[in-house]
């Protein structure tokens, strides 16, 4: 592959060889929120040559204190359709699918049947997301989940960790609890941190289907998550060169 220029500081830190590797990697992203609009993006950057975005969501007001694509002018636009104009201006030659849909049961499994160097979970819904990664472990896909970022506010403990060594978060004590009943007790990494949520960041959400609560969230937290996963992505694409 040749050295496009914007690559030439990669280049740099990783070599020519191992630039070629993530130019030939396929990444699935699924959840393109504060967490996962960020991994996606610094895995573009990164020089990975084909990324897959799943997400069907559009942009609301409450998205902008945190999430890369929300902005005031993409009020109620779709998130894929906002990631994939980023990412193709950030390399224009990309290998890109776009799936504008939220995903479950039968077409997660037709989608990860596909196949992918990486997989990069980012869905902040429960049934969804242990299906998800459940599907992954069956498959034998590599994969890495961000557990919850809402109500933590210092980055320095945030971590990576085999699910089952995870503790003092409430989104992946249900996901462990679903998954162990699946069979699926490690084998996953996850983007978690331990600190202690304050019990006024919650507050119980009606009318909503896919959320039960509320929780406060500060800018930076799901950025930093989102970095730490694309972090994992990268370094193990290039650790393993067949993942």
């Amino acid at each position: 592959m040749p050295t496009s220029h914007w690559l030439s500081r990669t280049e740099l830190l990783i070599g020519k060889e191992k630039l070629a590797t993530l130019h030939d990697k396929h990444v699935l992203v699924a959840g393109l929120g504060g967490v996962g609009a960020m991994a996606a993006e610094q895995i573009c950057r990164a020089g990975v040559g084909r990324m897959t975005i799943i997400d069907g969501d559009t942009v609301h007001p409450s998205n902008r204190n945190r999430q890369l694509p929300a902005l005031k002018s993409t009020e109620g636009k779709a998130k894929t359709e906002i990631m994939a104009s980023r990412l193709l201006d950030i390399n224009p030659a990309l290998n890109l699918t776009v799936i504008h849909e939220y995903i479950r049961d039968e077409r997660t499994l037709e989608i990860l049947k596909q196949g992918y160097d990486y997989v990069v979970d980012a869905i902040d819904t429960l049934s969804p997301k242990v299906y998800l990664l459940y599907t992954c472990v069956q498959l034998g896909l590599p994969v890495v989940s961000s557990m919850g970022a809402g109500g933590k506010f210092d980055p320095g403990l945030v971590t990576v960790a085999d699910i089952d060594d995870s503790y003092n978060c409430k989104l992946a004590y249900y996901m462990r609890k679903r998954l162990h009943k699946l069979g699926v007790r490690n084998g996953i990494k996850v983007v978690f941190s331990p600190e202690v949520v304050d019990r006024s960041a919650v507050i119980l959400q009606e009318g909503e289907s896919n959320k039960k609560s509320n929780v406060g969230t500060i800018s930076y937290m799901p950025a930093v998550f989102g970095c730490f996963m694309a972090s994992v992505v990268i370094r193990d694409l290039l650790e393993k060169r067949e993942v």
